[in-house]
């Protein structure tokens, strides 16, 4: 089976063509500056094409990555009839979707009511909806949501101790993100545990990040809230922080609500707190030649996942498998040992040899361990792609 993955920005379009039960990755690629001029970079194994294309809307995008998948010298299949089905990566689903859902016109209409929710992705995963349904329309389409797999949560995690008027009217709470991801590595934890009845806190850390509590495969508790500012610092967002810290910098500099915003999403976190970058490993180099900022950057980053980790065992009411996944839980042995660092109390105890390995998936806890750590390396295309297969194909 073939599943076709889109991941559809305001101005660029991610893609890979993929098998669901293999995990096998066909061709991929990155449609960008589109409404500009258009650049299609497309990948098979080692090889890769870079070519100038008119992408004046999305439609062209999709058009021009169609048209190399099938294409005598880069493609690797023959017609496009051999695409089974299109998975589309939605970030904002509401409380409106627990799981992933065939595209009709009821789902684009529920996914329109999310955009206030999701003004900067959602507008762009209809766009790139839309243009696969203008040039595929007899393929099945499929909606893949970020904020699917946190919906399991009860009211106790995800509302706000605000006026219940803003829960009802406006269906302001806590979402959650990287939904996609953390179905991916809960169902991998449950696999290489071999129990389905376990408690899983996972560590999705990189320039964005978040964590998740997770019991019996659900969601139980997660990091970001409404959107992704909340939770842990992260490459340049501050994560959780007094709303009174925003009043006063708005009111002193003169500040615009969303000039704030900007500044906590875009210009604080490790950035603002190294000075130097948001790239966790230009910090650890810095901080490694005796830079105390960069070394203040990484703590504050370890202790804030470190604080969600005992947080999250609280709700869960124990731990048995702990998950690092993502850029910097998969890469980085520093800060996995850095997070470690003081949770032996909670059974917690990683082998420094195991540690020192990168983006494989690999058990690092010690023998002795009585919560399991496993390195998981993420791989959301793939959930989306199976999401994709398991709907269309149930539908048939």
């Amino acid at each position: 089976m073939n599943i076709l993955i889109i991941n559809a920005g305001s101005s660029s379009l991610k893609y890979q063509l993929m098998d669901p039960n293999s995990g096998e990755v066909f061709a991929k690629g990155l449609c960008e500056r589109i409404y500009i001029d258009g650049r299609l970079t497309h990948k098979v194994g080692d090889k890769k094409v870079v070519k100038e294309v008119p992408m004046p809307t999305h439609a062209e995008a999709i058009t021009a990555v169609l048209d190399i998948l099938v294409d005598a010298e880069h493609g690797v299949i023959k017609s496009t009839d051999e695409i089974d089905a299109v998975g589309h990566r939605v970030v904002h689903g509401g409380d409106k979707f627990a799981d992933s859902c065939i595209i009709d016109e009821a789902c684009i209409k529920a996914i329109e009511d999310c955009i206030p929710l999701g003004p900067l992705h959602n507008p762009a995963n209809l766009m790139g909806i839309r243009a696969c349904q203008a040039v595929m329309p007899k393929t099945p389409q499929v909606a893949v949501f970020d904020t699917a797999f946190h919906m399991t949560m009860d009211p106790v995690a995800y509302r706000y101790a605000i006026p219940k008027e803003y829960y009802e009217n406006d269906s302001i709470r806590r979402y959650g993100f990287h939904g996609t991801s953390h179905k991916y590595v809960t169902r991998r934890a449950m696999a290489l545990m071999g129990r389905e009845d376990i408690k899983i806190i996972n560590c999705h850390l990189g320039n964005g990040s978040s964590l998740s509590a997770v019991s019996e495969g659900k969601c139980r508790d997660t990091s970001m809230g409404l959107s992704p500012l909340a939770g842990v610092c992260m490459g340049t967002r501050s994560g959780d922080i007094d709303a009174c810290v925003v009043q006063f910098i708005m009111n002193k500099y003169g500040m615009t609500a969303d000039e704030c915003l900007n500044m906590l999403n875009k210009k604080s976190g490790v950035l603002a707190l190294s000075g130097v970058s948001s790239d966790f490993r230009d910090i650890e180099e810095a901080a490694k030649a005796g830079n105390t900022d960069c070394a203040l950057a990484l703590d504050k980053f370890a202790f804030d996942v470190r604080k969600y980790i005992g947080s999250y065992a609280t709700v869960l009411g124990g731990c048995d498998c702990l998950v690092f996944t993502a850029g910097v839980g998969e890469n980085s042995a520093s800060m996995r040992e850095n997070i470690c660092r003081g949770l032996e109390f909670m059974g917690i105890k990683i082998d420094p040899v195991k540690n020192n390995i990168r983006g494989e998936e690999v058990c690092i806890s010690t023998d002795d361990s009585k919560v399991k750590v496993w390195i998981i390396p993420t791989n959301e295309e793939l959930m989306i792609a199976q999401d994709t297969a398991e709907l269309v194909m149930a539908a048939k």
